[in-house]
């Protein structure tokens, strides 16, 4: 190897080794690697220079198609999550499953499927939200799901030609440097449905105790305030004619259904066979994350009536918890009698008043000294109270603005919308999720600013740096010569060599993404099919499939990107969990590959 192939190889053994060994973030490692790579004295016959990589093929990442598609989708994600769409979906796949396998198979079987004909990564960030909201209700570890999540995306797609992009891009390569006519539609689903099969089973049976039970110090219901909140049924209310279990207000994490108030009647101790009414206001106690997710449920609304009176928009709108001090003016008297919403321009929600259950309606509540409450208000609203007396503390609930419901159907019009015109190949993803992304802003399904927030940039830049360390295994050599001097080993077995390429492909697009991966492998494979006078189609079939289930890293493929950080995963996690699944799927293909695809007949 040439001292270009040494320092890149070296570069990346120090990358690997941090990412496994450190807690350091994984983009601040792997942009280190790219600046190492950049400024690395080279000897050379002209003496030393500096740099691997030139600056302008380190940064080309940035403008990498695939990455811009990922930050746009996350604003997608923004506008299904803004509009409780998200909160939709998450309800119909997930449901109430009885034990972690179950909920598993819930997210996996769907995924799968739809990742088999739609692409996987506007799935996973579409879904991601939806699992983390659903594991926090439930005082479920999040890391526990969404490897499983990444997972099937991956494994499902790679069942299909349009299941992945690594699939189209390996696919293109064929027609263009072959005279082969390219794969068929279904045809990777010969191996593709076995690997998905072997996949599920690992997952369901070996999670429990390779994933790693991550549960924020802080978990869910775990404040000790508990406030009282009234809700109630407004005229038209989705959730009027079903039974309190049918509409998902039994068993609430933190929260408690005291009681239904309605008419002039009073039941307590309420039985989840009750059947709803329109008008029905339904008292409850507890946490204030719980109180937040009580406010984001179609069909339910405070009982006060002042919030309707706000002088606020509903998407300047947000929850800010205050202390009372005895200083407020307010003290002493009731809510409704002090015109609070006036006085204030904030509506009270519910109360907290040292652990106890406050039996009045909130706006007969007399209000006293160390009271906590919760507001629905302007977002201004924490930057005016803060400096004056009436409060000793003021807090904004972070998440706590509320849906826009009536906007949902709009925001899943748009992401069916991009889902269709990706699959039937009218545009590309990056243009789809470009118009998608505007369209969202655009009808107000989420704001400017909700969307530049929403966006992960630490998986845009680990992303953006992996390709740069793929230009420098390319243009050092690094990759061509590895690639022949493992399959100088295999000699003249073609099943060896497929074994070889397979493994080859998968280390690579581990490292380096699956789509560099798998187009720095094809080529070694096309010269060895050559040398070895056999058809090229069981060693492309190899090569693509070995990086489209890319699992074992986070670096290689975006879906297991974009997991990592929502899930508190470390780089050992991936290798730890998705390894061994890895080098089963590796024996599976070397075994499957030569019974559908004949070495018999060479092609090129």
């Amino acid at each position: 190897m040439g001292s270009e192939a040494w320092i890149t190889l070296t570069t990346i053994s120090l990358v690997v080794v941090l990412l496994v060994a450190t807690r350091r973030a994984p983009d601040v490692i792997i942009w280190g690697g790219v600046a190492l790579l950049m400024v690395a004295p080279v000897p050379g016959p002209q003496g030393l220079r500096l740099g691997v990589l030139s600056a302008s093929e380190a940064l080309a990442g940035l403008a990498n198609e695939g990455a811009v598609a990922v930050g746009l989708l996350f604003v997608m994600a923004a506008g299904l999550e803004k509009t409780g769409a998200m909160a939709w979906l998450g309800q119909r796949m997930l449901g109430r499953p009885r034990s972690l396998a179950s909920a598993q198979a819930r997210i996996m079987l769907p995924t799968s499927l739809m990742s088999a004909f739609f692409n996987n990564t506007p799935l996973v960030a579409t879904l991601m939200p939806v699992i983390g909201d659903w594991a926090r209700k439930r005082r479920q570890s999040v890391s526990m799901l969404l490897l499983p999540l990444s997972f099937a995306s991956i494994l499902g797609g790679a069942c299909t030609l349009i299941g992945t992009s690594t699939n189209l891009i390996a696919n293109g390569w064929l027609v263009e440097h072959t005279n082969l006519s390219g794969l068929g539609m279904f045809e990777l689903a010969w191996l593709g449905v076995p690997a998905l099969v072997v996949g599920f089973a690992w997952v369901l049976l070996t999670s429990r105790w390779l994933l790693p039970d991550r549960i924020p110090p802080i978990a869910f219901g775990d404040d000790a305030r508990q406030y009282t909140v009234e809700m109630l049924l407004p005229r038209g209310s989705p959730l009027s004619g079903k039974t309190i279990e049918e509409a998902g207000l039994r068993h609430l994490p933190g929260l408690y259904l005291v009681e239904v108030s309605r008419e002039d009647q009073v039941l307590p101790a309420v039985s989840p066979r009750l059947r709803l009414r329109e008008e029905d206001r339904l008292v409850f106690a507890g946490v204030v994350d719980s109180v937040v997710d009580l406010r984001k449920i179609h069909g339910l609304v405070p009982a006060t009536n002042q919030i309707f009176k706000l002088h606020a928009g509903q998407r300047d709108r947000c929850l800010v918890e205050a202390v009372v001090s005895d200083a407020c003016p307010l003290v002493g008297r009731t809510i409704r009698e002090g015109r609070f919403r006036g006085v204030y321009n904030a509506a009270v929600i519910a109360i907290a008043r040292n652990g106890a259950r406050i039996d009045s309606r909130i706006g007969d509540v007399r209000l006293q000294a160390g009271d906590t409450l919760l507001l629905e208000t302007r977002r201004s609203f924490t930057e005016q109270q803060r400096d004056r007396r009436d409060f000793y503390l003021v807090s904004p609930v972070e998440g706590s603005t509320p849906p826009q419901h009536e906007r949902a159907p709009v925001a899943l019009a748009i992401l069916a919308a991009l889902i269709l015109v990706v699959a039937l190949r009218w545009l590309d993803m990056v243009q789809a999720a470009a118009v998608g992304a505007g369209l969202m802003v655009m009808t107000r399904c989420c704001t400017a600013t909700a969307a530049r927030r929403t966006i992960d940039w630490q998986v845009l830049l680990v992303m953006t740096g992996a390709l740069g360390v793929g230009k420098a295994m390319q243009t050092s050599g690094l990759a061509s010569t590895l690639g022949s001097e493992l399959i100088g080993l295999a000699g003249d077995r073609p099943v060896a060599v497929l074994a070889i390429l397979y493994g080859l492909s998968m280390v690579v697009s581990c490292v380096v993404t699956a789509k560099a991966g798998v187009l720095l492998v094809l080529p070694i494979a096309l010269a060895a099919s050559q040398d070895l006078d056999v058809s090229f189609l069981p060693f492309a079939v190899a090569v693509t499939f070995a990086g489209a289930t890319t699992i074992a890293t986070p670096i290689g493929y975006p879906t297991n990107l974009m997991v990592l950080g929502p899930g508190g995963y470390r780089f050992g996690d991936y290798l730890r969990f998705g390894g061994p699944l890895a080098l089963a799927l590796w024996a599976l293909a070397v075994l499957l590959i030569p019974l559908f695809w004949s070495f018999d007949t060479a092609v090129v």
